[in-house]
């Protein structure tokens, strides 16, 4: 058998120039050559590809005359001269270049000197194209160093080995990806120089390039002295000699960029938990392995109760640490078979597979519910939270990912309801429950546009003197398809979604032009109170929608009332706070609705400019049957006249609630004794026979 050194091959194998070989066949790069005059003695298929210059073109032709930009001609006709003359050699850089048309070309160019065999110096360019390098950055890190020279710039690895995987030659511009010194390897066949699982690898594709006389490429890995290197082996055959060609490359860096990619992909960039993706695609494999093996399987739907409260009075920094150390108490809780992911916010979920009845689905709730128990220690801060848990089992409730997700998340609401820290199955109940929801929410989003909604008013009097003082507003939902929906039903709906914004709005400008009416026809001045909501408080044209509804009705602020309830003072943002100021600015009645129903109520009392102070129906129905309920309506009202405050008792329904309340000293009052709420003119002609009546 022939064989020959590296140089033979180069010169014979591809081409009969020892420097052109490794670059003929490729055309991925451009690879020029220049001689001392810079004109161009050699033009591969890759310059053609990027310059549009065909060889015959570009031989001959001077490479200023060719791709240099005139803003650099004079710059690289200089530096090339001062490589042949001085040995000053020009650094590999990115650069923009010309093609054929005059367009610019980016790309990363490195440069070589060689003299010839007659003592002519001739300057090599490789030039990579870096458009598509940089369309493909989110996959590969460009190598800033790939070729600095036609040899010794190029990181590769070249062996030359028998058909029996004996290596007989190689080349390496950088000795430090040799698995052993080349002593310990020439000569030697491949299986006795390296790993048995890495020698097996190249045995198997060296045959099928023998077999099949084509190319290969595949992907191993050393440990190397500094430290584990993947590599990218590409094999090919060379009959005439009966020899192989083995290009190996570091691909490490590769590695990691991609495996960096799929982290970020596949995984929750806070927690490392698998994130929505890819934990719904475990499911769809679990259902898929489920069916087959006649098992079950659960989906747990986890959501933190309160995080939100921690993430507004603590700030995000300790929100996010919670969700961490959350994440990290879910993954110790679970089988190594199982899969907890966060879907997003501080909703997580937990897939658990191989299961064979019910009992060992509560289980796992259980004693998920039970990890949370302990306090979680957050910056010196002892924090408690609870989990809301929602649990719907295959093939029970659902053989789809969307369903049984969709079904978890109806069973975690309902543990909502249930008082949080509790778990709840998915039952047809929810299924129906959440149906409605879903109508009533698409049915409200055109509501306002079909003037479904009306207004309806509430009179409110004096107590001793029962007087007609004023009116609250409230909102009335009749839908062709739906039919009449009440307020207790649509009015949470609105606040989740953000409808209740506009619907709002129309309430305000709705109810005051209604007020301008009914004082201009009864002669008398009113005061109409409206509902507030929170999520109207987020709303940065609050203020001036009120202001202008009060403008275009011809109304003084003081006949506006806005009600305001403690769920809405306590979220503790700065916007409730600042907008309160500025509705005090404008002039406005501020009342604390539902008054004793919270916890913190005294305070905000204390912090905040009221007006008036609303006590809530559910002790105004006590009054009479109980005296602790008398007890509290009594300390409210004292509390209030102390602080100048009026009060508003609503839901009065019988005679002696009101006697009970005058007697207390109540200011104002309303409710069913009295009258329901009313459409407009319904209202305005009660009004005015009530005024009337001696």
């Amino acid at each position: 058998m022939k064989s020959i050194n590296k140089y033979e091959l180069l010169e014979k194998a591809i081409l009969n120039d020892p420097l052109h070989q490794l670059f003929d066949a490729v055309d991925a790069i451009s690879v020029q050559g220049y001689n001392e005059d810079r004109r161009v003695i050699y033009w591969n298929r890759g310059s053609e590809i990027i310059y549009g210059y065909t060889e015959e073109e570009a031989i001959g032709q001077k490479i200023e005359d060719l791709i240099i930009p005139k803003d650099m001609s004079e710059f690289v006709i200089n530096a090339h001269r001062d490589w042949v003359q001085k040995g000053i050699e020009i650094p590999a850089a990115e650069i923009t270049l010309h093609d054929k048309d005059g367009a610019d070309v980016e790309v990363f160019s490195s440069h070589v000197m060689f003299t010839n065999q007659h003592d002519k110096k001739q300057m090599y360019c490789v030039d990579i194209d870096m458009a598509e390098t940089k369309d493909a950055q989110a996959q590969v890190s460009f190598k800033e160093h790939m070729l600095q020279t036609i040899f010794d710039a190029t990181p590769d690895l070249f062996f030359l080995v028998e058909k029996s995987t004996k290596i007989i030659d190689y080349y390496a511009g950088s000795e430090k990806n040799l698995y052993k010194p080349p002593a310990e390897f020439i000569g030697l066949e491949i299986k006795d120089v390296l790993p048995a699982d890495v020698a097996k690898k190249f045995k198997i594709h060296i045959n099928k390039v023998l077999k099949e006389s084509t190319s290969v490429t595949f992907e191993y890995e050393l440990i190397l002295a500094h430290g584990l290197t993947y590599f990218e082996a590409r094999i090919n055959y060379l009959p005439d000699y009966e020899q192989i060609l083995i290009i190996v490359r570091d691909i490490t860096e590769q590695h990691q960029t991609s495996q960096a990619i799929k982290q970020h992909a596949y995984y929750d960039t806070l927690t490392s938990l698998p994130n929505r993706f890819l934990s719904l695609d475990r499911l769809s494999q679990m259902l898929h392995d489920a069916e087959r093996n006649e098992e079950k399987v659960a989906v747990f739907f986890l959501d933190l109760d309160d995080f939100k409260k921690v993430n507004d009075s603590l700030g995000h920094e300790v929100g996010d640490k919670l969700l961490i150390e959350a994440a990290t108490r879910l993954t110790n809780a679970i089988r190594k078979t199982d899969t907890v992911g966060r879907l997003g916010g501080d909703e997580f979920i937990l897939l658990s597979s191989a299961l064979h009845d019910d009992n060992s689905i509560k289980t796992i709730a259980q004693s998920l519910l039970e990890v949370f128990r302990a306090p979680f220690h957050i910056d010196g801060r002892e924090l408690i939270i609870t989990l809301s848990l929602g649990v719907a089992v295959a093939p029970d409730n659902g053989t789809t990912v969307s369903d049984l997700l969709r079904n978890a998340d109806t069973a975690m609401y309902q543990a909502k309801t249930l008082g949080r820290n509790a778990y709840s199955f998915f039952t047809k109940e929810m299924n129906t429950a959440m149906i409605r929801r879903f109508e009533v929410e698409e049915q409200m989003r055109n509501a306002l546009e079909r003037n479904e909604f009306e207004v309806f008013y509430q009179p409110q009097f004096d107590s001793k003197t029962q007087k007609v003082i004023g009116a609250e507003a409230l909102l009335r939902w009749h839908n062709s398809a739906l039919g009449n929906v009440f307020p207790d039903e649509f009015i949470p709906i609105a606040e989740q979604t953000g409808l209740i914004v506009p619907i709002g709005q129309y309430v305000i400008n709705e109810s005051l032009n209604f007020l301008n009416r009914w004082q201009t026809q009864q002669k008398s001045d009113f005061v109409m109170a409206v509902n507030l909501s929170p999520r109207q408080f987020r709303d940065k044209n609050l203020l001036k929608v009120i202001n202008d509804a009060l403008e275009n009705a011809n109304l003084n602020p003081e006949n506006l009332e806005l009600e305001i309830t403690e769920g809405v003072l306590m979220t503790g943002q700065s916007y409730i706070t600042d907008a309160l100021v500025g509705l005090q600015e404008l002039g406005v009645k501020l009342s604390m609705d539902d008054f004793g129903t919270g916890y913190s109520s005294l305070s905000y009392l204390r912090q905040y400019h009221f007006d008036v102070l609303k006590v809530d129906r559910s002790f105004v129905n006590g009054i009479t049957i109980n005296k602790e309920d008398r007890d509290l309506v009594k300390a409210s009202i004292a509390i209030a006249h102390s602080l100048g405050l009026k009060v508003v008792a609503e839901g009065v329904e019988i005679s002696e609630q009101l006697n009970i309340l005058n007697e207390l000293g109540c200011d104002y009052v309303q409710g069913y004794y009295f009258s329901k709420p009313m459409p407009g003119q319904k209202f305005l002609d009660y009004t005015e026979n009530y005024r009337l009546e001696p």
